[in-house]
């Protein structure tokens, strides 16, 4: 009861957000599925988080709908139908955003909005076209009040692409994350361009690796919350994670945490999965009766299980008793070789698995770089990156990248922070860009040190709301309240800032 009333009582949070709390509390309280004594001794001690799921998680964490569908079919359940104009297309798709579950009770996944507006567009006037997009992401913002909310721009110059960067440059909103699909072959200069203008302006868009998602998923892959690879028709039922940092405590050192240490964890979690996704396909009632699968919108082999980790720098930085952030990983090969090799044998320990669903990925998870959570602290950066504060120079940051983003194909990214000069080229940016994704960067994210809007780990905040909530006021944004934790416990916005005379490196 003293967890209920604290939520009751806390005056930074809005009603929706203390209803959301109150279902988590209980979520979490549930032990319908039973534990081994091995992981939940391993939760206990921080090496296994669930982050938030629930013992008995009942939706999938990640749905990723076929919007096209609704909108050139409609929907029996939402006695929708087929939208005739724009003003239909964007009413439908606010309609069904208030129906998609997830982990955080919104949509991750929004579509590929251009992709699905640009024939509604063409058949009205700019002017008309542009306040209905702008009226539409502006409810967006309003009513999915959460930034792993996320949009994906298919990376072509088309006309409502154009409306939707702008737009997100004039509204400076935090909802929804934003990723354009990026292939230097198919985007024009001129878009590249402004992407990247708006990008300086609102830290979005992100840029995805087109040709390496679409190796690795096929054509109809899609962005999700922080920077999720998901297929479209499905998405993640599970994300658990590893905490490498404490995992490697249990090694004696190197050699014992790759051969003994690492592999023991990820069985236990490995099995963890298992049951939860068996518990969500099996018992829940999400497969058997939701309108979204019931009508086509997702389907039960599209979605898979998702590993996540985080702390692979202070891992490394540990087993070779590395004191010294600026002096291990990310800047001395010993550690950052030692990283590879500790992610060559969890890639090969995770493909190994099979699993009874995930039937369209042969029946395997795939692994993810976690972005953290607030109460990880200092001791787990996200995912493989390096610690905030101890990045070397933008060229080192990008190879180092390049080395480790291979291996999750469910998701990785890196955020750069820049000082206010870049925004005078642009040009300059998108070459770094293109040789970043020539070389194996799967996700780039990037902002301006002076922005109200800024990337904390995957997810977006603004500056001016985190003041709200120090001042024990109230953020419209669920995840301001992330964004605060990860400023004040894991330095999440003093990242090292980039020069602009370091492209000529």
């Amino acid at each position: 009861m003293k967890e209920v009333m604290a939520i009751i009582q806390d005056e930074t949070l809005t009603y929706s957000q203390q209803l959301l709390a109150l279902a988590r509390l209980a979520e979490n309280m549930d032990h319908t599925i039973e534990l081994a004594p091995e992981l939940v001794k391993a939760k206990e001690e921080g090496i296994i988080c669930d982050l938030g799921e629930g013992n008995a998680p009942y939706r999938p964490r990640y749905i990723c709908p076929r919007y096209q569908l609704l909108l050139d079919k409609g929907s029996k359940f939402l006695a929708l139908e087929p939208a005739q104009d724009l003003y239909e297309a964007l009413n439908n798709l606010l309609i069904m955003y208030r129906h998609v579950p997830s982990i955080t009770s919104y949509p991750v996944y929004l579509g590929t909005l251009d992709e699905m507006l640009e024939p509604f567009v063409q058949k009205v006037s700019y002017d008309d076209a542009y306040k209905a997009l702008k009226l539409f992401l502006l409810n967006i913002d309003r009513t999915l009040c959460d930034s792993f909310v996320h949009a994906n721009l298919s990376g072509k110059d088309t006309l409502t692409a154009r409306m939707i960067i702008k737009l997100t440059m004039e509204m400076q909103l935090a909802i929804p994350n934003l990723t354009v699909k990026y292939d230097p072959e198919q985007m024009s200069a001129d878009f590249m361009k402004l992407c990247i203008e708006c990008m300086m302006k609102t830290a979005k868009p992100s840029f995805a690796n087109d040709k390496m998602f679409r190796k690795e998923w096929g054509d109809d892959y899609v962005i999700a919350s922080c920077y999720n690879g998901l297929k479209e028709g499905g998405g993640g039922f599970t994300l658990p994670r590893l905490r490498m940092y404490e995992c490697s405590l249990k090694a004696k050192d190197a050699d014992d945490f790759i051969d003994n240490v690492l592999p023991y964890y990820t069985q236990l979690m490995l099995k963890m999965m298992d049951d939860r996704i068996d518990f969500i396909v099996e018992q829940s009632n999400f497969f058997k009766a939701n309108f979204l699968v019931k009508e086509g919108f997702v389907e039960l082999d599209n979605f898979t299980g998702m590993f996540g980790m985080v702390g692979l720098a202070e891992c490394c930085n540990h087993l070779l008793h590395i004191a010294d952030n600026t002096k291990g990983y990310g800047n001395n090969k010993e550690a950052d070789d030692l990283g590879v090799r500790i992610m060559e044998k969890l890639h090969a320990l995770v493909e190994a698995h099979t699993c009874k669903y995930a039937a369209n990925f042969d029946h395997h998870y795939r692994l993810h770089a976690q972005v953290g959570i607030d109460s990880d602290g200092r001791e787990n950066s996200p995912g493989a990156r390096i610690p905030v504060g101890s990045e070397p120079i933008m060229p080192c940051q990008i190879m180092h990248s390049c080395r480790f983003h291979k291996y999750f194909e469910t998701g990785i990214g890196d955020i750069f922070k820049f000082e206010e000069t870049w925004r005078d080229t642009p040009e300059a940016l998108a070459n770094i860009i293109e040789g970043a994704m020539k070389n194996g960067m799967r996700y780039f994210s990037g902002y301006l040190e002076n922005n109200d809007v800024v990337r904390v780990t995957g997810y977006l905040v603004k500056k001016s709301e985190l003041a709200k909530l120090d001042a024990k006021g109230q953020s419209l944004n669920n995840v301001s309240v992330f964004g605060q934790g990860a400023r004040d416990y894991g330095n999440a916005l003093d990242r090292r800032i980039v020069k602009n005379n370091e492209s000529a490196n």
